[in-house]
């Protein structure tokens, strides 16, 4: 496939005009013209670049790539050398951030949901991006918690009431802990998300309503895994690389 071609469809399917975001979404880096294998990884980090040249990939798919808003902007140091092992190699790079997280299907939130059994019935949140729906049957904070853990390979951590029924659950992957106040006006029994903050404990513990710190990386590996699966379906290869990352 042409990348011209490949960059076209992406952004179509992820809606990326739609969204407002911290990042440019699309391609980020130009390399070859065509393209035939892909490595995706969540982050493109100098691992996930390195592994991207063992392979022979003509491209890099990622959830967290480049160029945020507020960063200095020079290439030095690590910049210039992950720029420099993308242009030497001729490699692209493409990064798709909260078109990701949102998309119904293959999204971050769709596919966590997907493997918790979760119904989404709603969203919230600035732009939507948080989701609200029904457990598959009401449970505790705590099992709710010990299913993430079995479920992403990552011990989830719990703050606030672990003893509370859960029939409404409210998540976003990532770092979200800002929308606590949010998931809890929204009227969910339960929070969600990847990272926490110092006062997202005392948030919980005042409001009632338990917070679950599922990881970052663990609550985001399956939008990009779920994206190159989709594309395998149309010729190309698709390779997820998962560099471990506990935070």
């Amino acid at each position: 496939m042409q990348l011209s071609e490949l960059q076209r469809y992406l952004d179509s399917l992820l809606n990326v005009a739609a969204m407002k975001d911290y990042c440019p979404n699309g391609l980020q880096v130009e390399g070859r013209a065509e393209v035939g294998h892909i490595v995706c990884g969540v982050t493109a980090s100098q691992a996930l670049l390195d592994a991207a040249v063992a392979r022979g990939a003509d491209a890099v798919l990622v959830h967290h790539g480049y160029f945020w808003r507020g960063e200095d902007a020079r290439v030095v140091g690590l910049r210039k050398r992950r720029l420099g092992t993308l242009l030497t190699h001729d490699i692209s790079l493409l990064a798709y951030h909260l078109p990701l997280d949102v998309h119904p299907e293959l999204g971050n939130n769709a596919q966590l949901a997907r493997r918790m059994g979760w119904t989404a019935t709603g969203s919230f949140g600035e732009q939507s991006v948080g989701q609200i729906g029904e457990v598959a049957q009401a449970m505790s904070a705590e099992a709710v918690a010990q299913a993430l853990s079995r479920s992403l390979n990552r011990e989830a951590l719990l703050v606030g009431d672990g003893a509370r029924t859960v029939r409404r659950v409210a998540w976003c992957t990532g770092a979200a802990q800002s929308m606590f106040e949010s998931a809890i006006t929204a009227g969910c029994d339960l929070f969600v998300s990847g990272e926490i903050s110092e006062p997202t404990v005392h948030l919980a513990r005042e409001s009632g309503v338990p917070y679950i710190a599922a990881g970052h990386h663990a609550t985001e590996r399956y939008g990009v895994q779920a994206l190159g699966e989709h594309l395998a379906g149309l010729g190309l290869t698709c390779e997820f690389v998962d560099v471990d990352n506990p935070v």
